[in-house]
């Protein structure tokens, strides 16, 4: 508390000459508040020593004062060298020296686009370094203040009216903290961002804001990144009809090589000892969060959000919420597991199985006319005691329990989502806030005024993106059926495979497990190699569709990849979960397939095979990927540090701008979200056949979460900050995972595996199950083998499914109804019982509602005394000057007719 008064106390020091101005020194973070006189401060004002030393660093302009916002780099070939050389010599033997060379066009673009950002008000500054083989160019931008102020009208950005203590508070912390448990999630990490009562940007109301005296400081760099790059986006270098607009284009036309915003400094710390306090805030996030040694600690979110913007920051708090809900599923799951282990010696099926000897002759697992062979039963006893591990009552438990889960799971994230998009200001981002993408802006034909705001912008006619969007359509229906043929393809490969396996003596008694290992990994391959190709696809047919937001590109896009890849993971898993081994017929009358016999269910039974499949494909993408994640970046970190390091002096230690050229592009958070959905889907659709998957998937997620922290902070230039309000069209998918689950499990439990028949067995015939074996062996048609065999079926001697076959078949489908009546109804009452917006918010919210109508009464009033610690910051405020308050105890906006309230946050 003493904290709290200490900083509210010092914000309100501008009444008497002092003003919250965040000043850039050696070590400290961007937006760290330091109290100076503002006399002191002035536009002709010296650089400090600290920022001397920054500009020694690459942070700023030669002059000391103008920080770098954007850095622009580009490669051009010295003229001398003999690769140029060449290109001229052999341009001029083909007569071809009439044409503009590509490196002339590039040339050509790049004036005409920085002539351009000179006119749009930024400042540029030129550092160059060459050998005799290139010349690397950067070219560091810089936005001035009538720049930034214009923009960050036209962005709709918030400023601080207040400065108060940041609120964090973990519902595991208090639990800890009142059992008296000392908490070794808990750490103090030091620079936390203070909160802001906050209102939309208005250069009218400049002096009202915390800070405004210092031009420099006022902005935070990473809105200063957002608005440069708003203007690199829609900067013209042609002609706007053939779309030649932009940085992206710019450097997809090989005019540019990179464009990104700087780092904060290095992210190691000085070798000599200094203060937790003066570490920047890469160095901070480094020591606190993406060491290798943090992961059992709370991740700092409100650090990961100042430095890197809200969507990246959502991100890391959705997936650090899933790896935390991972923990009991996991326990619960190895604990099925366990059971299954310890009462393996109990089942009486797997007994008699192993017991058999030869008194159960099985029928050939392909014709015998290609050299199949009789087996006994007993030869699968190990199967047969691997299946109970997979098929045993606990499974059923806990594919009910993992329904619930899931959907608690995402009632849960929804307040935890609510909360922080309160907490960072943005929770009418996409309703109000959110403006066309700079794409969209730059391409779109027509302007035409928004129904919403009444301001005109860019537009794109709806009946022409549903033409385009049909069109995408028939592509991607097009790449699932080839998904469909290569699952087809395997299939006819693990019977291809199998034939010559039964027929050799020393592989018959493992020749299914062969064939369908063999078949999973090759399968693995076909997923990973189509999934690359369908995303660039996918990416092409969503610019062509012309969607006005980055939100809503972005949902469009995810949709896209997100239905080809769950064709592509799940359909040879559906495909064993419910179809192998249904249509194989029975002897002398199989049923036959390119003049093959249909695949049946190997000796273990399908759900064995199904286990098999699920580890293979899901532990084998989290390998395959973390191991991407590991390596490709070292390769591509080493061979970019290698060719920028030729245009180096090697005695000289390289620029910020240089550093920074040498990590690679940043590619955003698909694939991060995609790799946790994919794997969201293989524990909760297809749980009852594997428990251990909510395991497996939470050591992956320890593993994920620091490798995506070392890869932000460490290995990847910065990126661009976004603001998001959520996780966007991802919890749609998620939720859609979670109704497709129960109805999955549903299906596994009375159709796959064997729990259904057991049970009517144990009523019907014995309760021990004792002769259960037996039972369920049917004996092949007289005449129709070359001996008299057995198959596993509910038959009669002629080939005719028995009464049990039927009752049982009631008996499933009955199953499946009730199991997913209830489970959906309980799920119902999760969903109302936990609310989507705390209680305590709602409470605030009616009461915001009823200040809302006072204020519009007697604003001035009202905001001294409903809303104190704002005061005199918001004296004269009008309806368009919407304020947001957010405090300890939540915060609240309020415009002319509507109240938003946020609450705190806990980092997880």
């Amino acid at each position: 508390m003493n904290a709290m008064n200490s900083i509210l106390s010092k914000a309100k020091t501008e009444k008497n000459g002092l003003a919250g101005i965040a000043l850039d020194s050696y070590g400290s973070t961007d937006d760290s508040v330091a109290f100076v006189h503002k006399d002191s401060l002035s536009e002709n004002h010296p650089p400090s020593p600290g920022d001397l030393h920054a500009a020694e660093q690459g942070i700023y302009f030669r002059d000391g004062r103008r920080r770098i916002d954007f850095v622009l780099v580009f490669e051009e070939e010295d003229p001398g060298s003999k690769k140029s050389k060449r290109k001229k010599k052999k341009a001029a033997e083909s007569g071809e020296v009439k044409e503009k060379s590509p490196e002339e066009k590039n040339d050509q673009y790049r004036k005409k686009f920085l002539n351009n950002l000179r006119k749009a008000g930024c400042e540029m500054e030129e550092e160059i370094s060459s050998t005799g083989k290139k010349t690397i160019t950067y070219i560091k931008v810089f936005a001035s203040w009538d720049v930034l102020c214009y923009y960050a009208e036209e962005l709709n950005f918030r400023a601080p009216l207040q400065a108060h203590p940041n609120p964090s508070e973990n519902w595991s912390a208090k639990v800890l903290e009142s059992l008296h448990i000392p908490n070794m999630m808990d750490q103090e990490v030091p620079n936390k961002p203070l909160d802001y009562y906050t209102c939309v940007f208005k250069k009218s109301k400049l002096d009202k804001f915390l800070g405004s005296e210092n031009r420099d400081t006022f902005f935070s760099n990473t809105q200063r990144h957002r608005i440069v790059y708003e203007i690199l986006a829609t900067t013209p270098y042609g002609k706007r009809k053939r779309a030649e607009i932009g940085i992206d284009r710019l450097i997809d036309e090989g005019a540019f090589q990179a464009a990104y915003p700087l780092h904060d400094g290095s992210w190691k710390k000085p070798s000599h000892s200094i203060p937790a306090e003066q570490l920047n805030r890469r160095q901070v996030l480094y020591d606190y969060w993406a060491r290798w040694g943090c992961w059992y600690k709370y991740q700092p979110l409100d650090h990961i959000r100042e430095y890197f913007g809200e969507k990246i920051g959502i991100y890391f708090a959705w997936l650090g919420l899933y790896t935390a809900w991972l923990l009991p599923a996991s326990i619960v799951g190895l604990m099925v597991f366990l059971y299954g282990v310890l009462t393996i010696g109990t089942n009486t099926p797997a007994r008699e199985v192993c017991n058999s000897g030869g008194d159960f002759v099985m029928c050939p697992l392909c014709d015998e006319n290609i050299g199949c062979a009789y087996w006994n039963l007993s030869d699968t006893c190990t199967q047969a005691k691997i299946a109970y591990l997979f098929d045993h009552p606990g499974t059923v438990f806990f594919a009910i329990f993992m329904s619930f889960w899931a959907v608690t799971f995402l009632e849960y994230w929804k307040r935890k989502n609510a909360s922080l998009a309160h907490h960072w200001d943005v929770m009418d981002f996409e309703e109000e806030e959110e403006r066309p993408r700079p794409q969209f802006a730059a391409m779109a034909p027509s302007m035409e005024k928004n129904p919403v705001t009444g301001i005109k912008e860019p537009h794109f006619p709806d009946e022409d993106r549903f033409k385009r969007m049909m069109a995408g359509a028939v592509i991607i229906i097009f790449m699932m059926v080839m998904v469909l043929i290569f699952v087809l393809g395997v299939i006819m490969y693990r019977v291809l495979i199998s034939i010559p396996l039964f027929q050799s003596v020393m592989f018959r008694a493992q020749a299914s497990n062969i064939a369908n290992m063999s078949g999973a990994c090759v399968n693995l391959i076909l997923i990973m190699a189509s999934g690359i190709v369908y995303q660039k696809i996918a990416e092409k047919l969503t610019e062509w569709e012309m969607h006005r937001t980055q939100t809503e590109h972005e949902d469009s896009y995810t949709f896209k990849v997100f239905i080809f890849q769950f064709v592509n993971f799940y359909s040879s898993i559906f495909y064993i979960a419910f179809f192998k081994g249904r249509f194989v017929g029975y002897p002398g009358h199989y049923n036959r397939f390119f003049g093959l016999r249909n695949e049946a269910c190997g000796q273990g039974g399908c759900l064995v095979e199904l286990a098999q499949q699920l580890a293979v494909i899901m532990i084998g993408k989290q390998v395959i990927n973390n191991a991407q994640e590991i390596i490709v970046p070292k390769i591509k970190n080493y061979l970019q540090r290698r060719e920028v390091a030729k245009g180096m002096e090697k005695s000289s230690e390289p620029a910020r701008w240089e550093e920074d050229y040498q990590l690679i592009e940043n590619e955003g958070l698909f694939e991060e979200y995609l790799e946790m959905v994919i794997q969201f889907g293989f524990i909760t659709i297809f749980v009852a056949a594997f428990p251990l998957a909510p395991l497996f998937a939470l050591l992956n997620n320890w593993v994920e979460i620091r490798l995506d922290a070392h890869k932000f902070v460490c290995e990847v230039r910065r990126s661009v900050s976004e603001r998001a309000q959520d996780i966007g069209v991802w919890f749609n998918i998620l939720d859609a995972l979670v109704q497709l689950a129960v109805i999955s499990n549903a299906f596994i439990i009375a159709v796959t595996s064997e729990f259904l028949p057991r049970l009517l067995y144990k009523y019907e015939k014995n309760w021990n199950l004792d002769g259960y074996v037996n039972f369920t062996l049917a004996y092949s048609p007289p005449g129709a083998m070359s001996q008299e065999c057995r198959y596993k079926e509910f038959r009669d001697k002629d080939g005719s499914f028995s009464l049990f076959y039927w009752r049982l078949l009631a008996i499933r489908l009955g199953f499946v109804i009730l199991f997913e009546h209830v489970v959906f109804f309980i799920s119902r009452l999760i969903d109302i019982m936990v609310p989507d917006i705390p209680e305590s918010l709602e409470i605030k919210i009616k009461r915001e509602r009823y200040l809302a109508k006072q204020a519009l009464q007697d604003q001035e009033h009202i905001m001294a005394g409903g809303l104190a610690g704002v005061g005199e910051e918001d004296e004269g405020g009008d309806d368009e000057f919407a304020v947001t308050t957010q405090g300890r105890k939540g915060a609240t906006r309020m415009d002319a007719g509507n109240v938003y309230l946020s609450v705190p946050t806990a980092d997880v």
